[in-house]
């Protein structure tokens, strides 16, 4: 497997990540360490959870897998703050209050003392970046926290907070984690630019476009009573699309063609993107995950770019993945 430097840290990580958000719910516990250990076994080496998720227990599965099996020290370990952990007021957002009093809250449900990628889950628009960067700041003098990166924030504010760290002598961010597949590929008109100017890495979230591009949601089908479309609707159903599940199945030909799966096609294609450090896998199943490894070792054909450009023109998207982005006031019309 070919590793890949984390930004400009040196630190070297595999060019897939497991992410961890179904861990504990809809994937059982004992499933989740197996698909963990698995994932280690087959040299990814770079897992990314959330406080969030599952309301903590995705943590706590990982931080037990990791106790169990002995590997902790070769994996390169990213978890996430902001989102709500509590009824009270300060108990979410990009406070230092918040942040420093949730950092002891994922160490000890991680069962580690130190956390190899601390990343803000979504950007504040109300508390000052130097607020938030001097909270990450302290945390990795006192050690606690190695790395800083961001998630899903607009190109600007990764910029604003690049240039807050230097004049403050402050953290900087590391790493960007956006929403990005075939389908949306909005990113690259300011956001990957400004990474690659800057050595930020990215790590997007949704590479199969929530399972669009895996074939899950074939045009003019209604959604399996099992997918999640089906169980969580809201948000997540807004964003199949009619054009979005048009190009799906178009990959999915191109896929057949090259004896591979459509979700193998299109994670490919993410993994070889410029600018891309680790796309973030969420496998559900250890099956899931088995589809996935043969992916670390393969290397996009240049002259399939085209093809895909073709499908969607560069910087733009057939459906959208930033309808959770309060600062994205371009929405996609089906």
């Amino acid at each position: 497997m070919e590793y890949r430097s984390l930004g400009r840290t040196g630190v070297m990580v595999s060019p897939l990540c497991l992410g961890a958000m179904n861990f504990g719910g809809p994937t059982s516990t004992e499933e989740s360490i197996q698909i963990i250990n698995r994932a280690l076994e087959a040299g990814i080496n770079f897992i990314d959870t959330a406080n969030v998720y599952n309301a903590g227990e995705s943590e706590r599965i990982v931080g037990r897998a990791l106790k169990e099996n002995g590997r902790r020290d070769q994996v390169v370990l990213a978890t996430k703050v902001h989102n709500p952990m509590g009824d009270g007021p300060n108990d979410r957002g990009d406070s230092r209050y918040h942040i420093l009093r949730a950092c002891e809250d994922s160490l000890r449900r991680l069962q580690t003392d130190r956390i190899d990628l601390y990343q803000l889950h979504r950007p504040s628009m109300t508390i000052p970046q130097d607020e938030t960067l001097r909270a990450f700041d302290d945390l990795i003098r006192a050690g606690k926290v190695l790395y800083i990166g961001s998630s899903t924030f607009p190109a600007w504010m990764v910029m604003e907070a690049l240039a807050i760290s230097e004049q403050h002598h402050l953290t900087r961010y590391i790493s960007e984690q956006p929403p990005y597949n075939l389908l949306d590929r909005r990113i690259e008109n300011e956001l990957v630019p400004l990474c690659q100017k800057h050595g930020v890495a990215i790590l997007p979230w949704s590479p199969l476009a929530g399972g669009m591009l895996a074939g899950r949601y074939p045009p003019g089908a209604e959604f399996p009573a099992e997918s999640r479309a089906a169980r969580t609707g809201n948000f997540f159903t807004a964003r199949i699309s009619r054009k979005g599940r048009d190009v799906a199945a178009r990959v999915a030909e191109m896929a057949t063609e090259r004896h591979m799966s459509a979700a193998q096609l299109a994670l490919l294609w993410l993994k070889d993107q410029p600018g891309v450090t680790a796309p973030i896998i969420g496998p559900r199943t250890l099956e899931h995950l088995e589809s996935f490894i043969p992916v670390t070792n393969q290397k996009l054909n240049d002259a399939d770019r085209p093809l895909f450009d073709a499908l969607v023109h560069p910087g733009t998207a057939v459906a959208d993945f930033h309808n959770t982005s309060d600062w994205m006031k371009a929405r996609i019309v089906d």
